[in-house]
C-alpha cells in the first residue's frame, strides 16, 4: 500500500513503525455543525482505518477536540452562553453526524479541557530544554531555534508570518523574541476560562494540545498523522517542532496525510464566509450513502468544488450501485468480476485511489445487474463494506 506523504511530497510504500498502526487525525473545534469540509476529511480517514483493517493491520486511534479555543470563546460570547455548554451541544451533533455517516469513532476523543495538566508539563519540558521562554504571562516556542522549522509548509518567512497572524498569531507581539515564535501558553484574558500554570494563569496555545495528546495516546512516534490541507502551517509544522523537541525522537510522524478543502462559490467553505454546506441538511435529501459517495468521487488530495447539482447526479449513480446489492449473493464469481474487484482494491492500494475503485464499483454493479451472478454480488458488497457503504442486503 503506497500513500502520499506531505512532508515529501511523493508517494511512498506504508510501513508502519509496529503493532497496532498508530493514526492521529486533528479534530473539531465544537462551535458550528459538520459542514461538508469537515465530512469530507472524516470520511477519508474512516476509508484508511478500515482499509487498513482490511489489510489485515490492527489500528489504534485517536481524534482531538478542541473545546477551548478563540473560535468557541468568540461564538459564546457572541450567543451569550457557557462556552462548555455550547462544546458539549455541537459535540454531541457532530458524534451523530459521524455515526449517521458510518464512520468508525476513533479509540479515543480527547478533549483540551482534561488535557491541560499534561500540556502544562510539556510545556515545561520545552523551556527546559531552551526552546521556549515566559514573557508578560504567556509562554512562546523559540520557531527559528528549530532546524527546519516549516520545512513541510513549503512557505518562505512573509508567507509564514502571514498564516499565522491568520491562524490567530500576532507576529507584532512585543513579548515575542522573533515574530515567528509562537504561543504554548496565553496569558489569561478577561471574562476567558483560564487554568493555573508556573508562568501564571491562562490557557494552552492551540499547537501544543494536539503534540500532548498524541504522545499520551499513541507514543512520541506515530505513524500517520492527519488532517485538512489548511493544518500544514502553521498547526502540524508546530505540533513536529514541539514534538521532536520535546521527546527528542525523529521524525515525529511516518507519513503525513492531508485531505483536499471543500470550496463553494469560489471560495474555501468556511463559517466566516458563510458558504457553507452542512452534512445534516443534505442527508435526508440524498441519504448517507450518496454523500458518501460524493464525497469519495473526488481524489481526496485535491481542492472539492461543491456543487448540489453534482451531488444530485452523484446520488443517482449511487443509487444505481445500491440496487444490485439485494439478492442472493452464494456461489463463485465470474472472472470478470474477480477482475473488477481486483482493481477496486489495487486502486486503493495506491494512495486510496477512491474515483477510480468508485469507477470499478459501478462496473461491478452493471456486471451484476447484467449477469446476476450471485458471487459478483457478494464481491460487490464486501467492496462497498469496505469503503464504509451500507447498502440494503
Amino acid at each position: 500500500m503506497f500513500l502520499f506523504n506531505t512532508m515529501t511530497r511523493v508517494k511512498e510504500r506504508f510501513e508502519p513503525l509496529g503493532n497496532p498502526v498508530t493514526l492521529y487525525v486533528c479534530g473539531v473545534t465544537p462551535y458550528d455543525t459538520t459542514h461538508l469540509g469537515h465530512a469530507r476529511t472524516y470520511v477519508f480517514f474512516d476509508v484508511l482505518q478500515r482499509y487498513l483493517r482490511y489489510r489485515g493491520m490492527d489500528v489504534r486511534y485517536v481524534q482531538n477536540i478542541t473545546d477551548v479555543d478563540d473560535p468557541l470563546l468568540a461564538r459564546a460570547r457572541e450567543l451569550g452562553v457557557d462556552y462548555q455548554a455550547l462544546a458539549r451541544q455541537f459535540i454531541d451533533v457532530f458524534m451523530a453526524d459521524l455515526e449517521t455517516l458510518n464512520v468508525l469513532l476513533p479509540a479515543t476523543f480527547p478533549r483540551v479541557t482534561q488535557e491541560v495538566p499534561g500540556i502544562i508539563t510539556t510545556i515545561a519540558v520545552l523551556m527546559e530544554r531552551g526552546m521556549a521562554y515566559s514573557a508578560g504571562g504567556s509562554v512562546y516556542y523559540r520557531a527559528t531555534k528549530f532546524a527546519g522549522y516549516g520545512t513541510m509548509g513549503r512557505l518562505d518567512r512573509a508567507a509564514m508570518l502571514a498564516a499565522n497572524r491568520d491562524a490567530g498569531e500576532d507576529p507584532a507581539d512585543p513579548h515575542k523574541e522573533d515574530p515567528l515564535d509562537f504561543r504554548l501558553w496565553q496569558a489569561a484574558q478577561p471574562g476567558e476560562p483560564t487554568w493555573e500554570s508556573p508562568w501564571g494563569p491562562g490557557r494552552p496555545g492551540w499547537h501544543i494540545e494536539c503534540s500532548t495528546m498524541a504522545s499520551r495516546y499513541l507514543g512520541n512516534r506515530i505513524d500517520i498523522h492527519g488532517g485538512g490541507e489548511d493544518l500544514v502551517f502553521p498547526h502540524h509544522c508546530s505540533e513536529i517542532a514541539q514534538s521532536e523537541s520535546a521527546t527528542g525522537e525523529v521524525p515525529f510522524v511516518r507519513s503525513w496525510v492531508h485531505v483536499g478543502l471543500v470550496w463553494m462559490n469560489g471560495e474555501k467553505m468556511s463559517k466566516s464566509k458563510g458558504n457553507m454546506a452542512f452534512a445534516r441538511d443534505l442527508i435526508p435529501r440524498y441519504g448517507a450513502d450518496a454523500l458518501r459517495y460524493y464525497l469519495l468521487g473526488f481524489p481526496y488530495r485535491e481542492r472539492l468544488e461543491y456543487g448540489e447539482p453534482q451531488l444530485s447526479e452523484a446520488a443517482a449513480r449511487w443509487e444505481a450501485i445500491a440496487s444490485a446489492c439485494p439478492g442472493a449473493d452464494g456461489g463463485a464469481m465470474t472472472a470478470q468480476g474477480r477482475a473488477l474487484r481486483e482493481q477496486c482494491l489495487a486502486a486503493l492500494d495506491d494512495d486510496l485511489d477512491t474515483p477510480t475503485a468508485l469507477a470499478r464499483i459501478g462496473d461491478l454493479a452493471r456486471l451484476v445487474h447484467r449477469e446476476d451472478a450471485a458471487g459478483d454480488r457478494a464481491a460487490l458488497r464486501s467492496v462497498l463494506e469496505v469503503l464504509g457503504f451500507r447498502p440494503d442486503p
